[in-house]
């Protein structure tokens, strides 16, 4: 049985995590959700480079042994960087420090990565226009610009970042007024562009699907690229060994398939929860301070010189019935992380 490590700036990865575990439901995970940083979406490249490392390398410390980065701007703004430092077999440094953080299990680990779906969005479009709501980070990105340069010249492609929509769920505000005015501000002006097609550019986004269907009306479809990065993991996992081809075939047919409470999860609204305040210093690699419980381990962001195993607190915190073998990481408040995940599993 494999580990998988999947990290986001916040709550939206889950989105991706459900995807995940809807393919591969018997396998172990660990999910880091960095929101005492969040959002990224205005942080410099370097900042989120150094988050993404320092999680990586935690993660891996902790089993994993292939991580996804559920997070659009970070993988924009860092993959190319862990790929370097993580994944290259072929260079002596690559796999010592790799060997080194995993106890020898690798000597290379394996990323993927999210990429706004705006090339299917092009195939299926009737008005000739596509939309993409992300993030300032991920439409700057080289990444989603190469994508988009290499889009059919006949296709036009209109761009908006959602403003407020990670804040939004980040606070549990799913639905209600509030979601429904700060999605519209975001939404209209692709869609008085003529777009047919909306590119959920953002892991976040998802969970504001019953919203935007609402604001945009009938005939705007909305395409969210997590199944597609499901079905990617579980071709790179047959690909390292990490996953038989018998498991990986089985695994594949299930991305059609419903999951339990999956659409009580998305029209709910979480307790809000008071947002943090101000942009923090930036990190350093071992900026993460470990607080265990039975159920879920928590992390909190902290001096990187305090921080070890032996600093652990424990209470008693049972995991949702029913829910996958997930241990919820959290560099800030560990309640909307564990509240949205107990919501997508099992609908409370």
């Amino acid at each position: 049985m494999a580990c998988i490590g999947i990290f986001d700036s916040g709550e939206g990865g889950l989105s991706v995590l459900k995807e995940i575990t809807r393919l591969l439901p018997d396998e172990k995970y660990i999910y880091y959700s960095d929101n005492a940083y969040c959002p990224y979406g205005e942080k410099s490249p370097e900042f989120i480079q150094v988050r993404a490392c320092a999680i990586t390398e935690e993660l891996l410390r902790r089993g994993a042994d292939i991580i996804v980065v559920a997070c659009n701007t970070a993988t924009a703004a860092a993959i190319s960087k862990l790929r370097s430092d993580y994944s290259d077999a072929a260079s002596d440094a690559v796999r010592e420090r790799v060997l080194a953080l995993t106890g020898g299990r690798h000597d290379h680990i394996r990323f993927i990565g999210m990429e706004p779906a705006v090339k299917p969005a092009a195939l299926g479009t009737k008005s000739g226009t596509i939309g993409v709501l992300a993030t300032a980070g991920t439409l700057k990105g080289s990444k989603y610009l190469n994508t988009k340069g290499s889009v059919d010249d006949n296709v036009r492609v209109v761009e908006h970042v959602g403003r407020g929509f990670v804040e939004l769920v980040e606070s549990g505000c799913l639905s209600g007024k509030e979601a429904e005015s700060t999605v519209r501000a975001s939404l209209s002006p692709l869609l008085q562009a003529g777009a047919d097609i909306i590119v959920l550019g953002c892991t976040h986004y998802p969970f504001l699907l019953p919203v935007l269907q609402q604001v945009a009306g009938p005939g705007i479809r909305f395409i969210d690229p997590a199944p597609a990065v499901a079905r990617q993991l579980v071709h790179v996992m047959s690909e390292e060994h990490l996953l038989s081809p018998e498991k990986a075939d089985e695994a594949l047919p299930r991305s059609s398939e419903p999951l339990p409470n999956s659409a009580t999860a998305r029209t709910r609204a979480l307790n809000p929860v008071p947002a943090g305040s101000g942009d923090p210093a930036p990190a350093r690699s071992g900026d993460l301070v470990r607080h265990d419980t039975p159920a879920v381990t928590l992390l909190s962001s902290g001096d990187p010189a305090s921080a070890s195993s032996d600093n652990s607190s424990r209470s008693g915190n049972p995991a949702p019935a029913g829910a996958p073998a997930v241990t919820l990481l959290s560099s800030g408040d560990p309640a909307p992380l564990n509240h949205l995940f107990s919501m997508i599993y099992c609908g409370r």
